[in-house]
């Protein structure tokens, strides 16, 4: 006698639970859903197969490059407080031979994302209002999403069925074997940190790249060593100086480098922002082929970062929340190998110090 899975009948109460609350909610997102009833969007998500989606092989090495078949996609890469949208073909992908690192570096989709931490991954076609909305979703071990791809009016769709049917796993199962997030190292005191020695190391960094190096390094938490590099490098600023600056970047059409990141990917657009709008606390750009979404409300932390580097001094705006993550950084925009542009440059030093 056969039976049926019990990650099959939990799967089965979690969307049964999931749309008794959608029609009490219509306008719920997933992600808000998921925190509703108590679960990982992961685990939400995989409630859905044999509905409306399907488990794929998280072979990243072959399923990433084969994203470039679905034509003018939408990348989508967020955290709690920002989320950051990008349009384009998925292109130009590449994969380390360990398979822990990957790169998407065309002109309109730009990535590095952190494959370790990606665990599994789903295609979801969902009926809307607007037709049918289909995407790849990638959660990490906790079920927490890391990277999604839409697909838009102008995407390939005569490739979504063959690209399913060649990725799809063997085993349709909503089993995840989720695991806890590891406990953060223990965090040095300002009085156990070098000052000095984190001074020096900061003023010979020769690329931007090797900053997350210092920090390792000196076992410094990243708003800490803000805090102990010196004015030099570092200023604190009031967080309303943020929208502000990017506001005048739209108005002076500066182009600019938004970077917006999780733990396992890091989403970066470059070129300008010009349809900005407030709707209550989020401020919104709202391009044809860029969108950001930033919750205002997250951002209790605003610093004007100098790095030096080959190219010269490499000025950006981070943004971090109340748990010291990194919510949004700014940059004008610049390729590898050219100094910082004078305009991106003069508009972020004259933003005045929190007092």
């Amino acid at each position: 006698m056969s039976t049926v899975p019990k990650a099959a009948v939990q799967a089965a109460d979690l969307y049964q639970a999931w749309q008794d609350l959608r029609r009490q909610q219509p306008r719920l997102r997933a992600r808000e859903a998921a925190a509703a009833l108590g679960v990982s969007e992961a685990e939400l998500t995989a409630s859905r197969l044999g509905v409306d989606a399907v488990r794929l092989r998280p072979d990243w090495a072959a399923l990433l490059p084969a994203l470039g078949e679905l034509g003018q996609v939408m990348a989508l890469t967020r955290n709690a407080h920002c989320v950051h949208e990008r349009k384009g073909p998925y292109r130009e992908v590449s994969v380390t031979a360990a398979g822990q690192m990957g790169l998407v570096v065309s002109a309109d989709i730009d990535l590095r994302l952190f494959l370790g931490g990606w665990a599994s991954v789903f295609a979801v076609a969902e009926d809307t209002s607007k037709g049918v909305q289909r995407s790849v979703q990638v959660f990490d071990r906790q079920g927490v999403a890391v990277h999604k791809v839409y697909l838009t009016e102008c995407s390939e769709v005569a490739a979504w069925a063959p690209l399913l049917q060649r990725f799809a796993a063997a085993e349709q199962s909503a089993e995840l074997e989720l695991q806890a997030l590891p406990a953060a190292p223990a965090r040095k005191s300002d009085a156990q940190i070098d000052r000095q020695a984190l001074r020096d190391g900061w003023a010979a960094l020769q690329d931007t790249h090797h900053f997350f190096a210092l920090l390792k390094k000196h076992e410094v938490a990243r708003t800490q060593a803000l805090r102990l590099a010196g004015s030099q490098w570092a200023e604190p600023l009031a967080t309303s100086e943020l929208t502000r600056l990017m506001e005048q970047a739209g108005e002076r059409e500066v182009p600019i480098m938004v970077f917006v990141g999780n733990r396992h990917c890091i989403q970066i657009h470059s070129g300008p922002v010009r349809n900005l709008r407030w709707l209550d606390s989020w401020f919104n750009v709202l391009d044809a082929e860029f969108n950001l979404h930033l919750q205002t409300a997250g951002v209790v932390e605003l610093w004007r970062v100098r790095k030096p580097s080959v190219d010269g001094v490499i000025t950006s705006l981070e943004a971090f929340d109340a748990d010291g993550e990194l919510v949004v950084q700014l940059f004008g925009a610049r390729k590898p190998g050219m100094a910082e542009r004078d305009d991106w440059r003069e508009l972020v030093e004259a933003l005045p110090v929190l007092g």
